[in-house]
C-alpha cells in the first residue's frame, strides 16, 4: 500500500501553450506577468481545479534584471516580481481551494534563455550568483508567499550560493529541488547525495528532492536522497522529453504523470510531495490527484 502525498501543480507553461500563448520569449512565462496576468491566473486556476494542492508561481524566468532589460524601472521590476504571489492567490480565492502558494526561484540559468540551468556553467563568481539571489529572493519574500519553491537547481555550488542569499532573510518555509541528467547526478554533475546533503543543512529547509527531470530517473535519485535527509522528499518530472534550446522545444515522447506505477516507485522511495513540471499539463494533475484520493 503507498502513503498519500500532497499534490503539486505541474508545467506552468504547458498549460499556457496550451491555451494558445507563445512564450518564445527572453523572459518566457514572466513575459505575462506584466503583459496578460490573467492568463497567468487562468493557468493556476486549471491546476487547483485538477485538484493541485500547492501551486507554483510564475517567478520562475522572472529577475528584476530581466524586466529591466525588458523596459521597466528597477521600481516597476520589482513590483512585477511580487505580483507573481498574489497572481496566484488571487487563482486560489476563485476556487473553495485551501491550496498553498510556493513563490518559485529558478536558477540563474533560467534568466539567461539559453538553457544553461540543464548544465550550471554560467560563467560568474559565487559572489555574483549569491547577489543575484538575494536581491530576487527579498522581492519573493516581501510578497508573502506560503513557501519558497526553489527549483531547477543544477549544482551544488549554486545551492550553496542560494543558501548564502537566504541568510538573515525572515523567509517561509523553503523547498529545495534539483534537476538531474541520469539516475546518480544532478544535471551539472554532482553527486546527488551531495546536492540534497547540502540543501538538507540549510536553515529553513523543509522539503528537498528532484524536479524537471525524466521520470525514468526519480526512483533511483530518491533512493539515494534518502540515504543522506530525513527531509519529506519531492518529485515533480518533466514528460520525459529533453530541452533542446536551440529551437526553444521539447522533445520525444512524453511519460503521463500519473503513470501509477511511476508514481508508485516514487512513493516506495520516500516521495511525499508530488507534482509534474515541463510537459504536465492539468490532466496529468487531476490524474495524479484521483489516485492519490483512491489512497486516502
Amino acid at each position: 500500500m503507498h502513503s498519500a502525498f500532497t499534490v503539486l501543480d505541474g508545467g506552468l507553461s504547458t498549460v499556457l501553450e496550451t491555451a494558445g500563448h507563445d512564450l518564445r520569449h527572453d523572459l518566457w512565462t514572466a513575459r505575462l506577468i506584466t503583459e496578460q496576468p490573467e492568463a497567468l491566473i487562468e493557468a493556476h486556476l486549471a491546476f487547483l481545479l485538477a485538484g493541485a494542492e500547492v501551486i507554483i508561481t510564475s517567478s520562475y524566468q522572472a529577475s528584476v534584471g530581466g524586466f529591466e532589460a525588458a523596459g521597466l524601472s528597477r521600481a516597476e521590476a520589482e513590483a512585477a516580481l511580487r505580483s507573481t504571489t498574489e497572481l496566484a492567490r488571487q487563482a486560489v480565492a476563485r476556487t473553495d481551494a485551501t491550496a498553498l502558494v510556493a513563490a518559485s526561484v529558478g536558477p540563474f540559468g533560467a534568466t539567461l534563455a539559453n538553457g544553461s540551468e540543464y548544465h550550471g556553467r554560467y560563467g560568474i563568481d559565487n559572489d555574483d550568483l549569491r547577489a543575484f539571489h538575494r536581491s530576487r529572493l527579498e522581492a519573493l519574500v516581501d510578497s508573502a508567499p506560503d513557501l519558497l519553491a526553489i527549483e531547477t537547481i543544477p549544482t551544488v555550488a549554486e545551492a550553496r550560493a542560494l543558501g548564502e542569499a537566504l541568510d538573515g532573510l525572515d523567509a517561509p518555509p523553503v523547498w529545495f529541488a534539483f534537476t538531474c541528467g541520469d539516475g546518480a547526478h544532478t544535471a551539472g554533475g554532482d553527486r546527488i547525495e551531495d546536492a540534497i546533503a547540502v540543501a538538507s543543512g540549510i536553515p529553513g529547509v523543509a522539503a528537498v528532492g528532484v524536479n524537471c527531470t525524466s521520470p525514468e530517473y526519480l526512483g533511483e535519485l530518491l533512493r539515494r536522497a534518502a540515504t543522506v535527509t530525513d527531509l519529506p522528499l519531492l518529485a515533480y518530472a518533466n514528460g520525459g522529453q529533453v530541452w533542446n534550446a536551440a529551437p526553444g522545444v521539447w522533445e520525444g515522447p512524453p511519460v503521463a504523470a500519473d503513470d501509477h506505477s511511476v508514481v508508485g516507485e516514487w512513493l516506495d522511495a520516500g516521495a511525499r510531495i508530488v507534482g509534474g513540471c515541463c510537459g504536465v499539463g492539468a490532466s496529468g494533475i487531476a490524474g495524479l490527484r484521483a489516485w492519490r484520493d483512491e489512497l486516502a
